[in-house]
């Protein structure tokens, strides 16, 4: 397997872009936005799967779901961080689990259904982990990333083609919402809405026969539901890559401290940036997260001293290369929970 990302060529960089977009658009609808044939982005997508480098997850948004999220910082003793961040990828209600350069720290972001899950991983669980030497906790408090105009690649999609493909045009996310439902009301999962998601999560193309089947409810009730949460905004589809494919081998983490009256303008700033795929605000003194993705060194010098660097409102900036991405996005589902208090 090359690592220097020439294995996607500029149609499957299209495809990529495509998803992303819109996971569950159909295969004819993105062929007809390529200019190629059904069976070629058919075949395409199977190749690119079939050999892990790609997939497409419908997740819950935890916002507007009711999800207790927060992103956390684990300092360990030293040769501990790989099994400290592998037991934490086997968890069902953890994402983005990396290990930084060092070798001590591993970060990763957890996503619990409930207050009485959140605390127990983070108050008793992760303490009394003999390995554990420090956890820092930030709420997530904003998401300025997202929508259909991100792309961090070359061989990208054209703006009408992205219209093409955009579910929902004109920012008309939240069209079927009822006209007397306040935006920031969490929505409410039923047990079938989480039944969809365990099949979601693992596959975000998943048909729905499959889903039906899971949720105990007929197909046309499923898709109505989907098409509900989606435009509701309580859960998304994207694609889950490993940018060394796409020619970005280099990834880091940041933590900046940014003055709070500029915090919403820095972070709207950083998600425009294309080789930005995550930028949110947090609590604690470093008040924004983000994670940048670059060809080279080089290239992440040039982005903290010309990028983020040239934002004046940021005062202080850490950035932490990743040394090993050992889980990206979660599965939130039930399953087996490591760290069980004894």
């Amino acid at each position: 397997m090359m690592d220097d990302g020439r294995m996607f060529d500029p149609l499957d960089r299209q495809l990529v872009h495509a998803l992303m977009i819109d996971g569950r658009a159909a295969f004819s609808r993105i062929a007809a936005v390529l200019g190629v044939t059904d069976q070629t982005v058919i075949r395409r997508y199977r190749r690119l799967r079939g050999a892990g480098l790609l997939r497409v997850l419908g997740l819950p948004e935890g916002e507007r779901v009711g999800l207790y999220e927060s992103r956390l910082r684990i300092q360990c003793v030293p040769g501990a961080a790989v099994d400290i961040a592998e037991a934490l990828a086997r968890r069902p209600d953890t994402g983005w689990v990396k290990i930084y350069s060092g070798g001590t720290e591993v970060g990763c972001l957890v996503s619990s259904r409930t207050r009485e899950d959140h605390e127990a991983l983070l108050l008793r669980k992760l303490p009394r982990t003999r390995q554990v030497t420090g956890v820092t906790a930030q709420t997530m408090l904003h998401e300025y990333t997202g929508g259909t105009d991100r792309w961090f690649g070359k061989d990208g999609l054209t703006a009408e083609q992205v219209a093409a493909l955009d579910p929902a045009p004109g920012g008309a996310r939240r069209a079927d919402a009822d006209a007397d439902e306040d935006e920031d009301d969490v929505i409410r999962l039923e047990d079938a809405d989480h039944a969809m998601l365990a099949v979601l999560a693992r596959d975000g193309r998943a048909g729905y026969p499959e889903l039906a089947a899971a949720a105990g409810r007929s197909e046309s009730t499923v898709r109505r539901r989907i098409e509900y949460l989606r435009g509701k905004g309580a859960i998304s589809f994207d694609v889950e890559i490993h940018s060394v494919h796409l020619g970005y081998p280099i990834e880091a983490g940041i933590s900046a401290t940014v003055a709070p009256s500029e915090l919403a303008a820095v972070g709207r700033t950083l998600a425009r940036h294309p080789q930005v795929p995550f930028a949110a605000a947090v609590t604690g003194a470093a008040n924004l997260a983000a994670t940048v993705l670059c060809r080279d060194q080089r290239d992440l010098y040039r982005y903290m001293t010309e990028g983020i660097g040239a934002l004046t409102a940021v005062h202080l900036l850490e950035v932490l290369p990743v040394l090993r991405q050992v889980k990206r996005a979660g599965l939130l589902s039930d399953g087996n929970r490591l760290f069980d208090a004894p």
